[in-house]
């Protein structure tokens, strides 16, 4: 069978195995398109993606600690240091003693901060891969992708 090839309704099991392969493979090369763009848009915002990821998980309006983010970014406060270092010497974030506790430092999102991780949510969105989807079809994808991603639709959602 031929990778374009959509099978028809009579298809095998072997068919449909093939078809969900190409969709996996076509997804992870979309996947990747995004990075790509993301990678080279926060690059010129002066981030990496990992200190975007954790400028994006902090609340400008809610002082974070430490081992909260590392907690949120699901990896080791040691590399959350690390981070947060580039943060504030960026000027986006600073380091302050927590009222309630003051053995404990907390993470405040500068104002400069709050300005680049607004620009940091615009990459994370960008859809320019998606600009040839009518409205329509971009619905359908979406909800298409919850299905399978998340076990559920939003409301509306009729991919069933």
């Amino acid at each position: 069978m031929a990778q374009n090839t959509v099978p028809t309704s009579g298809s095998s099991v072997l068919d449909r195995t093939s078809l969900a392969g190409d969709v996996v493979r076509r997804i992870m090369h979309l996947a990747d398109a995004l990075r790509h763009y993301q990678n080279a848009d926060l690059a010129q915002l002066g981030l990496t993606p990992a200190a975007a990821r954790a400028l994006y998980q902090l609340d400008p309006d809610h002082p974070l600690p430490a081992r909260d983010l590392a907690e949120r970014l699901g990896c080791d406060r040691s590399n959350v240091t690390a981070l947060v270092d580039k943060l504030e010497n960026a000027g986006l974030v600073q380091r302050r003693t927590d009222p309630a506790d003051r053995r404990l430092k907390t993470l405040v999102v500068t104002d400069a901060g709050r300005r680049v991780r607004d620009d940091v949510f615009r990459v994370l969105s960008d859809s320019r891969l998606l600009a040839g989807l009518t409205n329509e079809e971009l619905a359908n994808l979406r909800d298409l992708v919850w299905k399978v991603s998340d076990g559920g639709c939003p409301e509306p959602c009729q991919a069933d």
